[in-house]
């Protein structure tokens, strides 16, 4: 169960469908990029609904190709009402500000496209008389040698490359803060007591802060997304064993899902693995660009 240090957390893909996944293998003429993707959301031993959300960029959307190969995961707050609403609205948000914002950079795409995010799950809560709404948020967007990841709350993003994992992320929890002081080992942060309360997250007030950065790629990387569900149970390194196994992501991803399972994930299971066979050189396609600003991209407050 997830709760907050402030406020709260909940998600979903739909509880009627108990296993989603997509896969696909995108390569096209514009970027000359490969990337291998597979995605799965499940919906565990333990809960009744599945409050996660995944979202794969569709290689073939002009929108799409023009801003770089975009991919985010999501996991509603548990413990507060319509998670798995605030997880399928904060990506359904983010990607379609994403697209709209094509006269920015990455980096300002991802500031006002989690903002906008936020505040459409933070709205929705209000007009539902929902109570407090929440959802982490991390999506990675893929442009050329370069990976930008925007990250609010406790789902990770992983590197793999070669015999080598790095996490890409930071925890916004209590026990993440901990870790930062050098207060609590890293290794220690899968079974401590307080692992899931979180410290900031999506939707729960009007204004967020979160964590907006690049690193350099290389062809032959994979990146891992997942929720707590799935790291919670498996290492660090355990990431990069799987991959090394593993022929495609599509394996990869039923390997890593099949051992969370295993071992008794009390949560929902969520992941996407992206396989970087050829990232190309990227070019911008002409798609009848407006000009960019903040003011047209931000959902209104008034309504």
């Amino acid at each position: 169960m997830k709760s907050l240090v402030v406020e709260g957390r909940d998600h979903s893909f739909d509880g009627l469908f108990p296993f989603h996944f997509v896969q696909g293998r995108s390569m096209t003429a514009t970027d000359a990029v490969e990337i291998e993707s597979h995605s799965l959301s499940h919906v565990g031993k333990v809960r009744r609904d599945n409050q996660d959300a995944v979202r794969l960029c569709d290689p073939n959307d002009e929108f799409s190709a023009a801003a770089g190969h975009l991919y985010g995961i999501a996991d509603g707050m548990g413990g507060y009402a319509h998670g798995g609403v605030a997880s399928s609205l904060a990506l359904q948000t983010f990607f379609e500000t994403f697209y709209a914002a094509d006269g920015a950079s990455p980096l300002q795409k991802f500031r006002v496209s989690i903002q906008n995010a936020n505040l459409s799950v933070y709205q929705t809560a209000q007009r539902m008389a929902a109570g407090r709404m929440g959802t982490t948020l991390t999506a990675v967007n893929i442009i050329a040698k370069k990976i930008y990841v925007g990250h609010v709350g406790d789902s990770r993003a992983y590197l793999v490359r070669g015999n080598k994992v790095s996490l890409l992320t930071n925890d916004h929890t209590r026990v993440g803060e901990l870790v930062r002081m050098r207060v609590l080992a890293p290794e220690r942060v899968r079974t401590h007591s307080q692992r899931s309360i979180l410290e900031k997250c999506l939707g729960l007030n009007l204004f967020v802060q979160p964590d907006i950065f690049q690193i350099p790629v290389e062809n032959g990387d994979t990146i891992i997304l997942c929720t707590d569900g799935i790291w919670s149970v498996i290492e660090d390194e355990e990431f990069g064993q799987l991959s090394g196994e593993s022929t495609s992501v599509e394996n990869l991803s039923q390997r890593i899902f099949d051992l969370a399972m295993e071992r008794e994930s009390d949560d929902n299971l969520s992941l996407i693995a992206l396989r970087l066979h050829n990232l190309g050189t990227h070019k911008e396609i002409d798609i009848g660009k407006r000009p960019w600003s903040l003011q047209r991209l931000f959902r209104r407050t008034d309504k």
